[in-house]
């Protein structure tokens, strides 16, 4: 397993830009998929973004754009770099990392994100 530590919530006008840390409790690199997913009061959690071991991203296509996920593989880190924010962004944030090989799926606490008009 690993433990998975987000921040960077917040609120902010539309238009403006915020950017999320998840900080993972061991090295990133040997994780098969890491993700962001959100969750709207009264909606089911959704994938918003999510990079593999290899580099590669997928972007849901509300975000596409708008967003982007990195990572920083030294400090055991991803972002989400969310630009030109929208009131439909307001969530709650949530960093998740998955493993086939021993199989695991970790998430984090959360990180609420508020998007005013």
């Amino acid at each position: 397993q690993v433990h998975l530590v987000e921040s960077g919530g917040g609120l902010v006008q539309a238009g403006g830009s915020l950017r999320l840390a998840c900080l993972a409790s061991r090295s990133i690199s040997s994780i098969d998929r890491m993700g962001w997913f959100r969750q709207a009061p009264g909606k089911q959690r959704e994938l918003v973004a999510e990079i593999t071991s290899g580099g590669a991203t997928n972007y849901a296509d509300s975000v596409k754009g708008r967003f982007t996920m990195s990572r920083d593989i030294a400090k055991n880190t991803v972002y989400l770099q969310m630009d030109s924010l929208k009131p439909e962004d307001t969530a709650i944030y949530y960093c998740n990392a998955e493993r086939e090989l021993p199989p695991y799926n970790s998430w984090g606490q959360g990180t609420q994100v508020i998007v005013s008009s």
